[in-house]
This record gives structure tokens, C-alpha cells and sequence, in this order.
């Protein structure tokens, strides 16, 4: 074997972890929630991610919507960057 692929063996094996440690989470993880946002409907409890609850009023396009978050206050949030999760039947958040 040539010395010079023995110093990359380790290079190597540090990026293989990286991937399966951090890299394949994260694209999963962001799979899942571009999932979540596509799927939202009207009635649909969310917290955004400024950590406000509320209910989604209106899907105004695929772009934004409408959440109502106290009686007569109703606000406008981006879909992919402001909505953090879904609130279940439970106290869980589903992110």
C-alpha cells in the first residue's frame, strides 16, 4: 500500500462519520419538515418559531398564512421559515 493513501485512510473515515453522524440527520430532519409545512391545513395548531402558538385561519399561497393566535388577532407568518411544528393531542411538539 502507498504511504500517501495510508494519510488519507483517516481523512476519510472522519468525513464517513460526519455524514452519518451529522450530514444524513439533518437532510432527514429537514425532509420531514418541509413535509410538515406542505401538509398544513386550516384548523392545524402550530408554534412558530418564535414560539407562539397558535391556529392556522388561512393558507394564503404556498408562500404564507394566516395564524390566529388570540380572539381578534390574526397575523401573517411565512410557511417554511416560521412555522416550527405541529402541536398533537398531547404537550408534545412535533418539529
Amino acid at each position: 500500500m502507498d504511504p500517501a493513501i495510508g494519510q488519507f485512510i483517516p481523512l476519510i473515515l472522519i468525513f464517513v462519520i460526519f455524514y452519518f453522524f451529522l450530514i444524513r440527520p439533518q437532510q432527514r430532519k429537514a425532509k420531514e419538515h418541509k413535509k410538515m409545512v406542505e401538509e398544513l391545513k386550516r384548523g392545524d395548531k402550530i408554534v412558530t418559531t418564535g414560539g407562539i402558538l397558535g391556529t392556522v385561519e388561512r393558507i394564503i399561497d404556498n408562500e404564507k398564512i394566516e395564524v390566529k393566535i388570540s380572539d381578534d388577532v390574526v397575523v401573517e407568518i411565512l410557511r417554511t421559515n416560521g412555522v416550527q411544528g405541529l402541536i398533537t393531542n398531547k404537550v408534545e411538539i412535533k418539529k
